[in-house]
């Protein structure tokens, strides 16, 4: 949501949920990667206080042996993301969350190529067996209510065709209450990025509870 492209977090080196057991029976956590622009970098916040540390951390307290990989960069539209997937995917994630097309929406792309990216960007996780949660954004009134239209129904159509977890707003909650923004109106505050968490929680026990599926042959 800002031009600034900025990686924050400690990248996808240390990733999410357990699954496999350890050395001595520890359980090894099961990685995944959030994919996204600034609202996932945690633009204006300390790392620790960005989305994925915190809802690693929530989830954590729920006692799920997760760490999530934070691959959200400031400035990402979803060609940006597309772009990076390769080294997302390098890392092996596990699970996924995608929230891409703030840019895009703000920058008045059209909504097809917005679409069309997400397409693939789901396509490939697919092919790589990564069950995904599809973040959704909605468009500023700005451009008019034909691209607001547009663009607002393509997250669920995307869902749908790809049978992936919908989260339908990211910023649910959040968008709207000066208090829970920092002063550009657009990044949430840590207290913000908490609301985050609180409400995506359900969808992201649904990610995580979804039985692994076999990678495509590629």
């Amino acid at each position: 949501m800002t031009s600034r492209r900025v990686l924050l977090g400690a990248g996808l080196a240390g990733l999410a949920l357990t699954a496999l057991p350890g050395r001595g029976g520890a359980a090894a956590p099961l990685r995944l990667a959030a994919l996204g622009d600034s609202l996932t970098a945690g633009y204006g916040l300390p790392a620790a206080a960005a989305f994925p540390a915190r809802l690693e951390a929530a989830l954590r307290a729920e006692g799920r042996a997760v760490q999530i990989s934070n691959a959200g960069v400031s400035g990402d539209t979803s060609a940006d993301g597309l772009a990076r997937l390769d080294w997302v995917l390098s890392e092996r994630p596990q699970r996924a969350i995608v929230e891409l097309g703030a840019n895009d929406a703000l920058r008045g792309l059209d909504p097809k190529l917005t679409e069309a990216n997400l397409a693939t960007i789901l396509t490939r996780l697919a092919e790589a067996g990564i069950p995904t949660l599809l973040a959704g954004m909605l468009a500023p009134p700005n451009y008019g209510r034909a691209y607001e239209s547009a663009f607002n129904a393509l997250y669920a159509r995307l869902a749908q065709a790809h049978k992936v977890v919908l989260y339908p707003f990211f910023l649910d909650g959040v968008a709207g209450h000066p208090e829970l923004n920092q002063p550009d109106g657009l990044h949430p505050t840590a207290q913000g990025v908490e609301t985050i968490v609180a409400r995506i929680l359900p969808a992201v026990r649904t990610l995580l509870d979804h039985p692994p599926v076999p990678a495509r042959a590629g």
